[in-house]
């Protein structure tokens, strides 16, 4: 009895670890997303070796829809900072310290043997079907905010991905320009459609950057994510798929940390300012 405890709290512990890669309702801690591939620093061994995956010709970038994270984070760093409260300044800069280490000595470590032994199709694949399964996040927070007509084509691609592309592992529905994939939607950006301001910024062990408001929405949307409803009577089964989940979205942007720190004079604040003028952008579209 007390080695199964011990398996399940190491095996939350790895979840908690994987989970400041991001998730389908929560900003990444850092950027790995593929779009800071416009960097002077960027690791060209990274793009080396998802071109040779990709020989196919068709780019990674293509298929990573609504996972960009930082579209345009470089033109938001040139707006105005933004004005929101940072009192825990002394919290916030341990953390992401912390998060600095766990990131390079753990994640991309593990993320690294997890590309090299996985084909770029099935990592594919595997990225559409969590995408596709986290639907209900989007869609409710879509109706939420008023946003009908991207609801609607959440539904849609929903029916069909789930269908026609095998329960979400393929993205038959990219292929149809009326049913591309709108902005995810998470209960931060409702509340903040709704009025409701940042209250401060926090960085979170192993979570990465959020604010007061933004953290309450990660905790909301939690209720509407179906891996927390799945195998009732094994969570470890839902905590694997979570591990999984996490391991192959690294797989896609190891080497994105490191240019964006040596992009960077003070990584803490860039990373801080590049979150809230994001959070503020996706709150005003």
């Amino acid at each position: 009895m007390t080695e199964n405890r011990f398996k399940r709290l190491l095996t939350a512990l790895i979840l908690v670890l994987l989970s400041s890669m991001g998730c389908a309702h929560h900003t990444p801690a850092i950027p790995f997303d593929g779009s800071i591939k416009s960097l002077p620093h960027q690791n060209m061994e990274t793009n080396d070796l998802e071109t040779r995956d990709l020989e196919n010709g068709k780019s990674l970038i293509e298929e990573q829809d609504d996972d960009e994270f930082f579209d345009e984070e470089f033109d938001l760093i040139e707006d105005e900072p933004m004005r929101v409260a940072d009192p825990l300044k002394p919290w916030n800069v341990a953390m992401f310290h912390v998060n600095d280490k766990l990131i390079l000595w753990v994640i991309e470590p593990v993320a690294k043997g997890y590309r090299a032994v996985t084909p770029v199709v099935v990592r594919l694949c595997i990225k559409n079907f969590f995408k596709n399964l986290y639907t209900p996040v989007r869609m409710v927070n879509c109706l939420l905010q008023g946003k009908g007509t991207a609801a609607e084509k959440e539904f849609a691609r929903f029916l069909v991905n789930s269908t026609i592309g095998i329960l979400g592992f393929g993205d038959p529905a990219g292929k149809h320009p009326q049913l591309t994939r709108p902005d995810a939607e998470d209960l931060g950006q409702t509340l903040g459609v709704y009025g409701v301001g940042d209250g401060f910024f926090i960085v979170w062990p192993l979570l990465g950057p959020s604010t007061l408001r933004d953290s309450i929405g990660t905790i909301g949307d939690g209720f509407l994510n179906p891996l927390s409803h799945m195998f009732s009577s094994d969570n470890s089964r839902a905590v694997e798929l979570s591990i999984l989940e996490k391991i192959n979205i690294a797989s896609f942007y190891i080497g994105e940390y490191k240019a964006f720190k040596e992009a960077t004079i003070n990584p803490y604040v860039s990373q801080r300012d590049i979150y809230l003028q994001l959070r503020k952008k996706k709150i005003q579209e």
